[in-house]
């Protein structure tokens, strides 16, 4: 294994690591970074640096010796073991995460018994989660619970079964390939960026250390060894040194300040740069948490946290920060009731203020918050049930997912309640006179599952002349922007073509990465005529090559338009073309936003719809209900 101490420069990433390791309560941490930067090679090589375990003999789960909150309790005598790193792969399934029963047992003695998954493997050591953002979203909750309460709960098939699962979660991932929800991202404790160093000597250094290991990685490990050792050492003096590392009120003020100068939503931010500059000042070999170790953890645990839209850019500007934590030395150096005063919880609350806070004057009012966007759309789905990837937005037949029935022939994994009862009824005229079931085949039961799939959401964008110059486009563009936030809660893939002048073109190739389409989108050009049967053609075009692709993902096609068509490319009437290319997407699930306005309207939208059998919406009806209404109709 490459050692931790040879990989060249990410000092950010090596310090939220080793933090963690100091304190597995902050949380964990999510690197993210560009391909080809070392983000796994650290991670794994972090393993070797955990101090070596105290364990229970025999004990699946790896408890500390005399253990009472254990299943396989009471246990007897202990031995020492490395810490483990655990992967969890991207097609991992539930059973496999949590946990589930054994069916060895349960067939053959006839008794319940439970068998243990990965988040008990992982109990004290790492669990590491590559491609977290293409980790199915269930599972994702299910470990960021573990990780928070240091508990699995497994309550299925019978089985009900709590034991301790404490770890370090690390999850790594490429943003280009879609970002995690918000509500993930702030489940993770720290968050770092990687990306490739430019600079000549540095890239220089990490050629020269790789291929020396790969030529002789005995004598490259030997060399590094000395230095790991160092930092294992290190980790076990803060780990002794942690508890006695106190935090004074005037930094629980300033921790407070700046959390509340970058408005992060909730409290768990604060509790974790809390614990993070806790870990600092104990990693430092201090007694007292000061201003240096609050400003270390706030880089490394609020970057994620300002992300209030998926199109914003993470991190924190030098600037930014530079002005919060000047503004929260204010607030450390005011005098004011605390723990140390009034006992635990001590202090008075503040009065509460009447009227209107602030007056627009002072120097900490802020301006009122944006409004929210005109167009919420919370559901776009796909009618029927497919069997694409997994997601949020249309039903699907699943491998993960709630259990719906058992089949004799359709589905997956062993519907085993099903097999039982099927096989009950028989077991005297099979003579059965052991505990152990006489299963046939013919008694075999799969379980057919149902969850959410993603789609392929395909946004087609009149942006002809008759758009911009009624100033539509602008309404257009923050519709097409909510449609895409929505895309990207319930992970899809998105593609945008345009048509304009005398053709269409692909804005953007159907891409997993949301935040890409809307910059796209932000610089779309307007005018000219309206090729509407070209942009047609374009879409089923586009539609074949992904189905060839990805034939099990679903596609959904929205196209925004007034319906007129003043071009085409096929040489007859524009209007006859586009209804006659319309037919080529009969078989797709379309919704025609008609962007039409004024009192006078032709209608010609409609009729675009009623020839693609699709949906149709006015754009000032695109609210969130009627729009969900209008596609499950579709």
């Amino acid at each position: 294994m490459y050692p931790f101490s040879a990989v060249v420069g990410h000092d950010d990433l090596r310090l939220a690591l080793l933090l963690n390791a100091v304190h597995p309560g902050i949380g964990g941490v999510l690197v993210r970074g560009e391909k080809g930067t070392a983000k796994s090679t650290i991670v794994r090589a972090l393993a070797a640096l955990l101090p070596e375990l105290d364990v229970s003999r025999n004990c699946r789960f790896g408890c500390v010796p005399g253990s009472t909150d254990c299943p396989d309790a009471p246990h007897e005598g202990s031995e020492r073991r490395p810490a483990k790193l655990v992967e969890l792969p991207v097609g991992a399934t539930e059973d496999r995460l949590v946990g589930s029963l054994d069916l060895e047992k349960a067939l053959t003695e006839g008794v319940r018994a439970f068998q243990p998954g990965l988040l008990a493997t992982a109990h004290r050591g790492v669990l590491y989660v590559d491609e977290v953002n293409l980790l199915h979203d269930h599972l994702v909750d299910l470990l960021l619970d573990a990780a928070a309460m240091g508990r699995a709960h497994v309550e299925r098939e019978g089985v009900s079964v709590s034991h301790p699962s404490q770890f370090l979660l690390v999850g790594t991932m490429n943003p280009e390939e879609g970002e995690l929800r918000p509500q993930l991202l702030d489940r993770f404790g720290l968050t770092v960026s990687v990306k490739a160093s430019r600079d000549v000597a540095t890239r220089y250094e990490v050629i020269k250390r790789r291929l020396g290991y790969e030529n002789d990685p005995g004598s490259f490990t030997s060399f590094w060894a000395h230095h790991d050792a160092q930092l294992k050492q290190q980790i076990i003096d803060a780990r002794a040194k942690l508890p006695r590392v106190s935090l004074p009120d005037g930094e629980v003020r300033r921790i407070a300040a700046v959390c509340a100068a970058f408005e992060v939503d909730g409290m768990r931010a604060d509790l974790v740069v809390a614990r993070t500059a806790t870990a600092h000042a104990a990693w430092r070999g201090a007694d007292e948490v000061e201003e240096q170790d609050v400003e270390a953890a706030v880089r490394l645990a609020l970057p994620h946290r300002r992300r209030r839209d998926p199109f914003d850019e993470p991190g924190i500007e030098e600037q930014q920060l530079e002005d919060a934590m000047r503004e929260a030395a204010e607030h450390a150096e005011e005098p004011g009731d605390g723990p140390d005063d009034d006992g635990p919880g001590g202090g008075e609350l503040p009065e509460p203020q009447e009227g209107p806070q602030g007056n627009g004057n002072a120097p900490n009012d802020r301006p009122a918050p944006e409004p929210a966007p005109a167009f919420k759309a919370r559901l776009l789905e796909v009618p029927g049930v497919g069997e694409g990837a997994p997601g949020k937005r249309s039903r699907a037949r699943a491998r993960t997912g709630r259990i719906v029935r058992s089949s004799k022939v359709d589905g997956s994994g062993l519907h085993l309640v099903d097999t039982l009862l099927n096989a009950a009824p028989h077991q005297h005229e099979r003579g059965r006179t052991s505990p152990g079931l006489i299963l046939a085949a013919s008694d075999l039961r799969k379980a057919v599952r149902e969850g959410k799939e993603s789609n392929l959401i395909l946004f087609v964008v009149d942006a002809s002349g008759s758009m911009a110059a009624r100033q539509r486009m602008s309404a257009v563009s923050g519709a097409v922007v909510s449609l895409l936030r929505d895309a990207y809660q319930r992970r899809d893939k998105v593609g945008v073509i345009t048509f304009r002048g005398s053709s269409a073109e692909v804005a953007l190739p159907p891409t997993t990465s949301v935040d890409a389409a809307a910059t796209r989108l932000k610089k779309m050009r307007t005018g000219g005529r309206t090729p509407l049967a070209d942009g047609i053609l374009k879409t089923h075009k586009i539609l074949e090559i992904e189905r060839l692709r990805e034939p099990q993902k679903r596609p959904l096609v929205v196209l925004l338009t007034d319906g007129r068509a003043t071009s085409s490319g096929l040489g007859g009437d524009p209007t006859k073309d586009a209804l006659k290319a319309a037919g080529l997407l009969e078989q797709t699930a379309v919704v025609v936003v008609d962007c039409e306005q004024g009192h006078i309207r032709l209608g010609l939208a409609q009729k675009i719809a009623e020839a693609l059998k699709g949906a149709c919406v006015r754009l000032d009806q695109l609210s969130a209900d009627h729009l969900a209404g209008v596609v499950r109709a579709a």
